[in-house]
């Protein structure tokens, strides 16, 4: 049988393409912009100019024309989806989208309505976010988020914070962090009760995730269950042949 490959990209194998702040603190597993968090291969940009105090305190403003080219070059490298490692990027949401032609999925904060549907009568969903004073309505309603979701941040921490948006040093204490993520956590739950399952809405809070569903007992869902459900529809797991080429015997297998 011939088999004919078809061109047209510059890389093959990594579909999923990460738009990167321009940031120098480490970023432990778990956190996006470690490669090693992915089960699957992806394709990473760094937008110059763009950082964390930049894009979050700042709005990002004028810096939507920098993160067009750079999806623009991902998909051109062979991207088939773009995200990115700022929830705050929710702002450019719709004009990502537009201009690149693919799916795209710029914050976790996509996920609150979904979460909210699962959730049972008198239970909503509530926010971890890096910067609390930082989340406009503007960045919720990008996402699709109600106005009157429920959020905290982590701009009183000791650590998480300061490191990852003031850049105010290189390094980490990573107990000092999820210390923050916590106690952000359980003042969310103090001050609104009826939250029934959380949204991180920064990409560097995925390492705490399982610590916070352990703390809190409710689910926790961020960046890391996002793209994994996105590169889930880009490359679907393959089961076996398809129904018009055989027939499946029970449970156990197929019928060719």
């Amino acid at each position: 049988m011939q088999v004919i490959a078809k061109g047209g990209k510059a890389l093959y194998g990594a579909p999923l393409g990460i738009l990167m702040l321009e940031a120098r603190f480490p970023r432990i597993p778990g956190d996006m912009g470690n490669a090693a968090t992915w089960p699957f291969p992806v394709l990473y940009r760094v937008v110059k100019g763009a950082t964390p105090e930049r894009v979050v305190l700042d709005g990002a403003a004028g810096l939507l024309d920098d993160f067009l080219a750079a999806a623009t070059e991902l998909v051109a490298l062979g991207a088939e989806a773009i995200t990115t490692n700022c929830g705050f990027l929710s702002l450019f949401q719709a004009e990502l989208a537009a201009h690149v032609r693919v799916p795209v999925a710029t914050s976790a904060l996509i996920q609150v309505p979904w979460v909210q549907a699962l959730l049972p009568p008198g239970q909503r969903v509530g926010i971890i976010t890096v910067s609390a004073g930082s989340l406009t309505p503007r960045h919720l309603a990008a996402a699709g988020v109600a106005a009157d979701t429920p959020f905290v941040g982590t701009e009183g921490g000791r650590e998480f914070f300061r490191v990852l948006i003031r850049g105010e040093k290189q390094d980490m204490d990573v107990a000092l962090a999820a210390a923050d993520i916590l106690d952000a956590g359980r003042a969310l739950l103090s001050r609104h009760p009826d939250v029934g399952a959380i949204v991180l809405e920064c990409t560097n809070m995925p390492p705490y995730a399982f610590a916070l569903r352990e703390a809190l007992g409710l689910p926790v869902y961020d960046i890391y269950s996002l793209i994994t459900w996105l590169h889930a529809g880009l490359r679907p797991r393959e089961f076996g042949p398809p129904a018009d080429r055989a027939t499946c015997i029970g449970s156990g297998g197929w019928n060719r």
